[in-house]
């Protein structure tokens, strides 16, 4: 199946185009369902007729077969629901579970071809939330706009379609009467609108004033100020127990008000048809005058399940207009028809090189010009916001450059399929990046066929081979979420192991050792002077002892490079580097 949501323009469309394409697959199977639900739903308006006949033979002493016929007629229709349900869920419910999990894999499937641009400008719980969140509410509602619409609508069809062919007199009446009843009860309603907005504010003020309390706690506690603490909750927990006490009196005066209405007119309703058939205005039995009252309160309750559906499809297109922001967000890295690299050898040059972000006016980079031969480690060093970062990124090609450009083996990382370059790159950050599973799968990520010997050789030269053995399960141990159940240094070992596996001919070095202690900064060091051995190497280092060994030193301010060479000659000119040294050393 070619069909992909991705292939929708979401922005600029009326939401009821977007659910029918996204629907598109399932479109015969939902027609099929419409039907289905009509036939199985028949028992809701069949039951009022089917009752006017049986008092009817009671009344008027017809013929007791009727009685049995009319009974018959509504067993059938009993039994024959819930095969026909269960089709119906399987049918509408299936589509929309399919739908959610086209959405949800086109979501995940945007967020690995979005820039790493985009993701460093949105949080990933937003992102989570849109996968997540949004999706179940989309699903959500158009299960319940399925389920109760198609309950209104078919009890309202078969409703009017019985009055119209058994008491077409009082069709006009009906389709007068019942708008009527709605609006009196939605204006009612309304009213409560106010009310519950004013608790729910207040219920707010109370949540945040305890969140201020758990928060402040050590403060509290270091001056003595619990009671002023508490006073200050006690004082919101009172105005939520008034505004409280004053909705639950107004839900039962309205709730009360709303009852009198509906059945009042429910009752006049039924006096009017007992007042026709009477006096004999209208050809109307007795069994007729049972049947317009209940038909009165059924297609009432339809209308107003209609119009409760509202604040339910205003959710889903909110949803569906929150997923469309990723789906349809532009910030794209483009691989398809570019060349690819194979095999890489890790020459890189930097042509005036120069980058500033979308929402910035000032330049991330300027005018960087640097030749890397292979297997040469390059240092970057600078302050905060010298541009360290920005120019790794460029390095991994996360970044296009907005002036000059950026060649890898001669070639411009433009117009290459960057894909096939990062297969040849590893990556050792500040923060190891470990998911929940074994120490195996997290090594190997991405890997295939991975024996014990080359997993064991890897962790040997990134130190971890000692306490992975020493671990309950050795290499099948679960690290835990983020790795929380190992050390940093322990992680760190293990992002190394990982970087080492893959036999890369690009390393990049982002903070690999400023979060740890120094024991743990030393066994990496170790395992990194393994790692780095003919590779091209790209550092970035804070503390300025780590990188005495590269065989060059590149110094950033703001975006410029001051300076660049080995560490003996950079102390020599006494210049930023040498300043860098100094600050650090006091």
């Amino acid at each position: 199946m070619n069909h992909s949501p991705l292939d929708h323009r979401y922005r600029g469309e009326h939401p009821i185009r977007t659910v029918h394409y996204l629907f598109g697959p399932d479109r015969a199977r939902l027609a099929g369902a419409v039907a289905v639900f009509f036939a199985k739903h028949a028992p809701v308006w069949l039951l009022p007729p089917v009752t006017a006949n049986v008092i009817d033979v009671v009344v008027e002493h017809r013929p007791i077969a009727e009685l049995w016929w009319n009974c018959a007629v509504m067993l059938t229709v009993l039994f024959l629901n819930p095969p026909l349900h269960l089709w119906y869920v399987r049918w509408t419910h299936g589509a929309i579970r399919r739908l959610g999990r086209d959405l949800r894999s086109a979501l995940v499937t945007r967020m690995q071809q979005l820039s790493i641009g985009f993701h460093s400008r949105t949080s990933s719980s937003v992102l989570h939330a849109k996968v997540v969140r949004d999706v179940e509410a989309l699903e959500t509602g158009l299960q319940q706009t399925a389920d109760n619409g198609l309950t209104a609508v078919a009890t309202l069809a078969g409703g009017l379609a019985v009055i119209a062919v058994v008491t077409p007199v009082f069709l006009p009446v009906f389709l007068l009467l019942v708008p009527v009843a709605v609006l009196l009860i939605g204006v009612l309603r309304a009213r409560l609108g106010e009310g519950n907005n004013t608790y729910r504010r207040s219920v707010e003020r109370m949540s945040a004033s305890v969140s201020d309390m758990t928060t402040l706690i050590p403060i509290t506690r270091a001056h003595a100020l619990e009671r002023t603490a508490l006073g200050r909750v006690g004082r919101e927990l009172d105005q939520v127990q008034r505004e409280g006490t004053r909705l639950d009196l107004l839900n039962a005066r309205f709730g009360s008000l709303s009852w009198v209405v509906f059945n009042g007119l429910g009752t006049a309703c039924l006096v009017g048809a007992a007042l026709v058939a009477y006096h004999g205005w209208a050809s109307v039995t007795a069994g007729e005058v049972v049947m317009l009252s209940a038909y009165f309160s059924t297609l009432t309750g339809a209308v107003t399940s209609l119009l409760a559906l509202a604040p339910v499809v205003g959710r889903a297109v909110e949803s569906l207009k929150s997923v469309g922001e990723v789906l349809q967000a532009p910030d794209l890295e483009v691989n398809d028809g570019k060349r690819r690299v194979e095999p890489v050898t890790g020459v890189f040059r930097f042509e005036g090189v120069g980058l500033t972000h979308g929402d910035s006016d000032e330049p991330a980079l300027s005018d960087i010009d640097l030749d890397v031969p292979v297997g040469t480690t390059l240092a970057i060093v600078g302050g905060s916001g010298a541009g360290k970062s920005t120019l790794l990124n460029l390095v991994l090609g996360f970044h296009r450059p907005t002036a000059g450009r950026v060649l890898l083996d001669g070639q411009d990382m433009a117009d290459l399929d960057l894909r096939s370059y990062r297969r040849s790159v590893s990556v050792v950050p500040q923060e190891s990046v470990l998911f929940e599973g074994t120490v195996r799968e997290n090594v190997t990520y991405g890997l295939e066929d991975v024996d014990d010997g080359t997993l064991r050789r890897a962790l040997r030269d990134a130190n971890a081979a000692e306490f992975v053995d020493a671990l309950p399960d050795g290499l099948d141990t679960v690290v835990g979420e983020r790795g929380t159940r190992l050390s940093g240094g322990q992680r760190q070992r293990l992002a190394i192991a990982r970087a080492l596996i893959r036999d890369p001919r690009v390393l990049v070095l982002d903070e690999a050792t400023s979060a740890l202690d120094a024991r743990s900064e030393a066994q990496v060091q170790e395992a990194l002077a393994r790692l780095v051995a003919g590779r091209t190497v790209f550092v970035v280092a804070h503390r300025l002892s780590t990188i005495r060994r590269a065989d060059r030193i590149v110094v950033l301010e703001r975006g410029r490079m001051v300076e660049t060479g080995s560490h003996q000659e950079l102390l020599e000119r006494g210049s930023a580097y040498a300043r860098l040294q100094a600050t650090q050393l006091a």
